[in-house]
């Protein structure tokens, strides 16, 4: 059955799109069963429905929107929901731009515009903007993706995004708002040491303090500073008990308050003063750094372990390959919400390489697979769950080690009921890695003298063209490889 029938044409731009100068190429995505919204390459963006598709020979789409949205973009995800009633739809727009003011740069940054398009009250079928948000930054994001509920984003990039704020908001947002933007910078109330024995703290004293105005109370476990009349300067529960009868304070000629603190248990290091006060600054002297750096001296080490049979053997960088060096360290996950335009989660990836993404359930948001070691993790964001927001659903063995051994991969794509893995070059070879199965027969590891229970086929399809590939998709059962000419389908799992 790797025949495909006669395509059968159910739409055609309806605009000759010859004539614009640095259009892109046409791009589309599939927001539910029977909604698809299209960019036509020019700045254009189309919304269809289409019916429900590939249920009858005479569907047809038709469009119930369409604008010019600027310089051209690419769509790069939709999603179809019912907010208030109304049916909307929420699509991000991607383009590349030049940018101006960066000189030291690439010359270029990159915009997601986050557009949501509802159904007009009055039930006339029209639909029309009803929000425009623009993100920044300076690279392409690996996965970007709406929340079916359209109420927030994730997006995993190698450099991060912001919200661009438009004229309006900026005018909508009061002067009262302004304070908590800019985040004044507050100095320290007061700064401490500590030594195996004694802790000092230092507190500036404003220019008409004087002896008498000051009061210190101590007892074990507590202490209370207070200036004048006014509220207490500290107060509250140390982090260990102090000897309070041997506890003294004066006043330096710099009109700054300097107070002993005698511990009770010597030698116990406080990791901070007065439990829950962030208000003070805690300095370290030199000798205190060494000393930290130096009992944390056995986790780390410069020396090459010489005798790795009996110790716990190092890891030798000597003996990772090519393929392990990851060129972009240092890609993140977030996610903002649509209403405070915030970031609510971020997630450092680090050397958690980027694979590919694939839709598993098309009720969820796109799936995303990481390179984790040698593994490929499958990982299945949940907008709806915040204590358990990305789940990990499937594991390919090696695939992380396989693919990164491939110097001329182009795609990568898995099944949705993750039975295999492949991906392909740029011209004619496709690669399949089927997940283990269970083997009939029973198979030794001569080496190890183990039995092995279950073997990975690995698999390799060479196509009958010399066109560049252009698209690759993955079902359950078949895989998609389409090129400049042609479009082929791999059978890989039978159907039952």
């Amino acid at each position: 059955d790797t025949a495909l029938q006669k395509p059968r044409e159910v739409f055609r731009l309806p605009t000759d799109l010859t004539a614009c100068d640095n259009r892109l190429c046409a791009s589309m995505h599939f927001s539910s069963s029977m909604w698809v919204t299209l960019s036509d390459g020019t700045g254009r963006l189309y919304l269809i429905k289409s019916g429900k598709r590939g249920s009858s020979a005479s569907e047809k789409w038709e469009i119930v929107f369409n604008e010019e949205l600027g310089s051209p973009f690419i769509v790069a995800h939709s999603v179809s929901f019912v907010k208030s009633d109304a049916h909307s739809l929420a699509v991000l727009l991607l383009r590349v731009e030049k940018d101006e003011l960066d000189t030291k740069g690439s010359g270029f940054h990159v915009t997601l515009e986050w557009i949501t398009i509802a159904e007009g009250k009055e039930g006339d079928n029209r639909y029309e903007i009803i929000k425009r948000r623009v993100l920044q930054g300076k690279s392409v994001p690996h996965y970007a993706a709406i929340e079916p509920s359209g109420d927030g984003l994730m997006i995993v990039s190698h450099k991060p995004f912001t919200f661009m704020q438009s004229e309006s908001d900026k005018l909508e947002e009061n002067d009262d708002s302004k304070v908590p933007n800019e985040k004044k910078v507050v100095d320290p109330l007061y700064y401490w040491q500590q030594t195996e024995d004694d802790v000092t703290i230092t507190v500036h004293l404003p220019q008409d303090i004087t002896r008498d105005d000051i009061k210190i109370r101590f007892s074990p476990d507590n202490i209370c500073v207070i200036l004048k009349d006014q509220p207490p300067l500290m107060e509250g529960k140390l982090y260990s008990s102090v000897d309070h009868e041997s506890c003294t304070w004066i006043i330096r000629e710099d009109k700054s308050l300097e107070i002993s603190l005698i511990k009770k248990n010597e030698g116990c290091r406080w990791t901070e003063l007065i439990i829950g006060d962030t208000r003070g600054e805690f300095i370290m002297d030199p000798s205190q750094c060494s000393e930290i750096a130096e009992s944390l001296m056995h986790l780390t080490s410069e020396v090459m372990n010489p005798n790795p049979e009996k110790e716990k053997p190092p890891c030798n960088a000597q003996e990772l390959e090519e393929c392990d060096a990851f060129l972009e360290d240092g890609a993140s996950l977030c996610r903002f919400d649509g209403d405070s335009l915030k970031i609510t989660h971020i997630i450092n990836l680090g050397s958690n390489q980027y694979l590919f993404s694939v839709v598993v359930n098309p009720k969820e948001m796109p799936c995303f697979c990481l390179r984790h070691d040698v593994d490929a993790l499958l990982w299945q964001p949940h907008s709806d769950q915040p204590e358990n927001m990305w789940e990990h659903i499937a594991t390919f063995n090696a695939l992380g080690y396989v693919q990164a051994s491939k110097q001329d991969k182009k795609f990568m794509a898995c099944a949705p009921d993750y039975s295999y893995a492949a991906l392909c070059e740029c011209l004619r070879r496709v690669f399949i890695y089927r997940q283990p199965t269970p083997l009939a027969t029973v198979l030794y590891n001569r080496k190890e003298g183990r039995q092995v229970g279950q073997v990975a086929k690995q698999l390799v399809a060479t196509l009958e063209a010399n066109d560049p590939i252009l698209g690759f998709q993955a079902t359950s059962e078949r895989l998609f490889v389409l090129t400049t000419k042609t479009l082929f389908l791999i059978k890989v799992n039978s159907g039952n």
